[in-house]
């Protein structure tokens, strides 16, 4: 994809399709513009009610030279002007690129959407806007014999930002090199979890996470079952015994040798398949269990933008990675494992895997003496029950660090919500026969699974953030720029919030 920016005015950009939007009832910024040039045609579109200019409504216009020198005018919504917010401008510029890429055009040219009305400096809304166009018109269709541009081309293959004020290019153009990046990379994530789990392997996933530090310049290291033994990461070697696919422990670095640098270590679950074990799921659904590793693959894209970005910080990202089946060697409820940490665990359900792999791994995570510790992960059926799939669950152990995730969340559009981790639902984890047992039952699963995890936290900042309702587009959620499947969900969040870190 060619992403453009250029000065000009709207009326005289003789292009294939020009996209302008405006607000519910009401012409404002490039659509009065464009309307003056036209005679007050969009005026009298929204007077007669043929357009309103609900969120996401659209209406095509004809000009051929009339006032205009584009071909076609694309009109989109942004709903009402006061309720207007970045992850509509995502929406509605993801609606507009969907529409435009469905009748078989290749290019468009657009203005910026909400300048005068949102507070965000102009490459934060340049940013939102390349967002909502890349993120929409991701297709996963490489299983498939006949691709879904099959009909209709290669798709959009250059979209161009306009701007009439010369000196506002630099920042539009940073604005988009900054959301080309983290569309790409949250596209790159979305790959690795719609892949199906017989191609999508740990030891595909350390492929991948290899071939990716090479382009990018990260260190990259795998570690396999013997080095995992040597490191006692029982946990973790207790999941993966049921399956004959070898697990993989993902290490990445970005400023690797930098030592005056803010270290910040991400953590992302890695089960490339969840059959529950022993403890065996329903089998209606469980297909998307090939997506459990969806909080891994955010990590590795999240790595890969902050060295595409160069970012000021030293980041690490873990990536615990294995299957969980069901065999004669496979873990059973009851037995007793001991983390790499030292704690031993009593398994009372062998779905309650995700936790244990996580507990090696942010165990390895203290190593780094990291200034803060962020974890993501599909960890609980019980976060879906509390939050659907809207929001993800956020706990830790730091206020000033679930304030700066908190903020980052409110600017790159992925939300969460925060979840009470008291001492009284660390009581309940505590085992009979071992330290600590995984699981304390239905009640409060999302915060119980938190509360594991803390014991393997308590040297650092540390946020979890349980994505098991935002992995994938779930019931009721309609937004452009989200399609069937994976969501890439965590990407755009963790960039934010290391970005925000470094400044």
């Amino acid at each position: 994809m060619e992403l453009k920016v250029k000065t000009g005015k709207l009326k005289e950009e003789a292009v294939e399709a020009l996209v302008v939007s405006t607000y519910e009832k009401e012409l404002a910024g490039s659509a009065r513009t464009v309307d003056e040039a036209l005679g007050g045609t969009l005026n009298r579109l929204i007077e007669a009610g043929d357009f309103k200019g609900k969120l996401n409504e659209m209406a095509w216009l004809y000009p051929w030279g009339e006032g205009i020198a584009a071909k076609r005018l694309l009109v989109v919504g942004l709903g009402k002007r006061e309720e207007l917010t970045l992850d509509k401008v995502r929406e509605a510029a993801g609606t507009a690129a969907r529409e435009i890429s469905g009748k078989g055009l290749k290019s468009f040219t657009t203005s910026l959407y909400g300048v005068e009305v949102l507070p965000h400096p102009i490459e934060v809304l340049a940013q939102a806007l390349i967002e909502g166009s890349l993120l929409s018109l991701y297709k996963f269709d490489q299983y498939k014999s006949k691709k879904e541009n099959d009909e209709n081309g290669k798709g959009i293959e250059q979209i161009t930002v306009l701007s009439e004020e010369a000196k506002e290019v630099s920042k539009i153009e940073e604005g988009v090199r900054i959301g080309q990046i983290v569309s790409e990379a949250t596209n790159f994530a979305r790959d690795l979890s719609n892949h199906p789990a017989n191609i999508a392997t740990p030891t595909m996933l350390a492929e991948q996470a290899e071939k990716m530090a090479r382009e990018v310049g990260l260190n990259c290291r795998i570690l396999s079952k013997p080095e995992m033994e040597e490191l006692k990461m029982g946990a973790l070697l207790a999941v993966a015994r049921g399956s004959q696919e070898p697990p993989k422990f993902i290490i990445l670095e970005y400023n690797a040798d930098k030592k005056d640098l803010d270290t910040i270590v991400l953590v992302g679950k890695g089960v490339t398949f969840d059959s529950g074990g022993i403890s065996l799921k329903p089998a209606e659904g469980m297909d998307a269990m090939k997506m459990d590793m969806s909080g891994g693959a955010a990590v590795i894209a999240a790595l890969r933008c902050a060295a595409a970005l160069n970012l000021p910080l030293k980041v690490v990202g873990l990536v615990p990675a294995t299957e969980n089946l069901p065999s004669g060697s496979a873990t059973k409820p009851g037995d007793i494992v001991t983390a790499s940490s030292g704690t031993t665990i009593e398994i009372l359900n062998t779905d309650a895997e995700g936790r244990l792999i996580l507990a090696d791994a942010l165990t390895y995570a203290k190593r780094y003496s990291p200034r803060a510790v962020i974890d993501l992960a599909t960890l609980t059926g019980a976060c879906v029950v509390a939050l659907g799939y809207i929001a993800c669950a956020m706990l830790g152990n730091n206020r000033e660090l679930m304030e700066k995730v908190r903020a980052a969340s409110e600017l790159s559009g992925e939300r969460l919500w925060e979840l009470p981790l008291w001492e009284d639902y660390k009581e309940l984890i505590k085992g009979d026969l071992a330290d600590i047992k995984n699981t304390a039952g239905r009640e409060g699963g999302t915060i119980t699974g938190a509360a594991f995890l803390s014991r393997f936290t308590e040297d650092y900042p540390w946020v979890h953030l349980d994505i098991a309702g935002t992995a994938w587009t779930g019931k009721g959620v309609k937004k452009s720029y989200l399609p069937k499947g994976a969501t890439g969900f965590g990407v755009r969040l963790l960039v934010q919030f290391l970005r925000n870190w470094g400044k």
